[in-house]
């Protein structure tokens, strides 16, 4: 029996399904992009608002849930595609560059840098534009982390991004020599973020990750006063020690009307390399409970692995080196809620879109 159905009553059934994180539906969101019928074969493409979106399973679930009873349909194809939406608030003050997210925490010690470094991996390899702008002056080991020793040579007067595992990466350990100190005051460091943000080829880029310096000092307040950040990231430990400084992190982080984007909870617990059990190194549950308390979202918590180190050492990021480890895979999954996140916050400043 041959179809009778119409694309546009496709349409009109795919009103009802919805995206979990952003509730609006597909249709009058824009991501239904092309609906064919051949034969009796229904093929659609669906545009989500990032590759590294953490409910494609779900989304595909209801989609063919809501166009199962097609008369004349045997069978759906679903096409993916993805177009990370521009923050509203960033328009073209970097050109190119769709988002930025900075990642910080109230004190150091609790692998902020490594979050940041496996974040932005993470995203890559999703298929996400990513650079990564290292902005903690006085301790700028991303470069380490991502195993690129140089910059190629500025072109055009800008400073070009060194670019490793995927990500355009600019930061002070480029420009150092080797075991050389940064001595300077808060107009330096100023100085420094504003050559960072304006003065380099960051090209065109869907997420540009900014790995903060610990506390909530001068880099913080420049970056906030230089750029309009999508959101901000939080990382701390199960510790009370980390959270309580987190408490401070995140008070800053809303004096200076910067979103705040979640809370991620770095070496949750230590996983057993040979058997695989996960036993807690500080309390469990802390980070969870902080962000509840804080009215933040809770992005996921990262166990503690040895090889995390090993291979940041190395020059690999874990999410890259060993992708089915417990440590990547919870990595990998806090990325994808950081992405999701940033659509939600990108979609809330947004009016909202025509429908079909």
């Amino acid at each position: 029996m041959p179809p009778t159905v119409t694309p546009d009553q496709v349409i009109e059934l795919l009103r009802q399904v919805k995206d979990p994180e952003l509730g609006r539906d597909i249709v009058s969101m824009g991501m239904v992009k092309d609906t064919a019928i051949s034969g009796n074969v229904l093929s659609l493409t669906i545009e989500l608002t990032t590759p590294a979106c953490p409910l494609k399973a779900k989304i595909e679930e209801d989609i063919r849930a809501a166009l199962r009873n097609l008369p004349g349909i045997t069978g759906i194809q679903i096409q993916w595609g993805a177009m990370v939406r521009q923050s509203p608030a960033l328009g073209n003050v970097l050109s190119g560059v769709k988002n930025v997210i900075a990642i910080g925490s109230g004190k150091g010690g609790v692998g902020k840098t490594t979050v940041s470094v496996n974040v932005a991996a993470a995203l890559a390899q999703d298929g996400a534009k990513v650079g990564l702008l290292d902005a903690d002056i006085y301790g700028p080991n991303v470069p380490i982390m991502l195993g690129v020793k140089t910059l190629p040579p500025m072109k055009d007067g800008k400073l070009i991004p060194a670019e490793g595992h995927g990500i355009k990466l600019m930061s002070m350990g480029f420009l150092l020599k080797e075991d050389e100190a940064v001595v300077w005051r808060g107009p330096m460091l100023h100085g420094a973020m504003q050559k960072f943000l304006k003065e380099v080829a960051w090209g065109e880029l869907d997420y540009l990750v900014v790995d903060l310096p610990p506390g909530t000092g001068d880099v913080q307040l420049s970056l906030s006063q230089m750029i309009p950040l999508t959101g901000a990231v939080v990382v701390t430990t199960p510790q009370d020690v980390a959270l309580a400084d987190v408490k401070k992190a995140v008070s800053m982080l809303n004096k200076v009307k910067v979103p705040i984007l979640g809370l991620i909870e770095n070496m949750s617990a230590f996983v057993c390399p040979s058997c695989q059990t996960s036993t807690p190194i500080f309390k469990r549950g802390g980070g969870r409970a902080a962000a509840g308390k804080m009215g933040i979202a809770f992005l996921g918590e990262i166990p503690l692995a040895f090889q995390v180190c090993e291979y940041s050492d190395c020059g690999t990021p874990i999410v890259v080196a060993l992708p089915d480890a417990p440590a990547a895979r919870a990595l990998r999954e806090a990325a994808r809620q950081v992405a999701a996140h940033v659509s939600v916050a990108n979609l809330q400043s947004q009016p909202t879109p025509v429908g079909w």
